[in-house]
């Protein structure tokens, strides 16, 4: 990874999101809303092991597509699956540039794994 390099922070919202048995099913897209704002932080703070600025990118999908960016949190409606698109970013962000992915999915983390990303649980971002 170059030294100057900003690291993707890619964050799968649905996973996340789900790790926390708060009621997020009954508004799926307040849910992502407030994780968007719980990651505005993390930009410029980083995340363990990797200190800021990071960029930080939040997959959506289904009921939660549409939620708007913010400013440090770029938040990505997948058009179909969000595993599919996650991991598209995964490979987009190349060895070079370094890639986390926010997860405790297995199969995504294999698959994004392939592409040389890290891969981090909910915890991450997530008391």
């Amino acid at each position: 990874m170059s030294g100057d390099a900003v690291v993707r922070v890619i964050v799968d919202g649905a996973n996340v999101v789900g790790s926390v048995p708060d009621g997020w099913w009954q508004d799926r897209r307040g849910a992502a809303e407030r994780l968007r704002d719980s990651l505005v932080p993390y930009a410029a703070d980083g995340v363990p092991g990797v200190p800021g600025p990071v960029e930080i990118v939040l997959v959506v999908e289904g009921a939660a597509r549409g939620v708007a960016s913010v400013p440090g949190v770029e938040v990505v409606s997948a058009p179909g699956s969000g595993d599919d698109l996650i991991a598209e970013l995964a490979a987009g962000a190349g060895l070079e540039r370094g890639c986390i992915v926010v997860t405790a999915d297995r199969g995504l983390r294999q698959r994004v794994e392939a592409y040389g990303a890290r891969c981090v649980g909910p915890r991450t971002v997530r008391p």
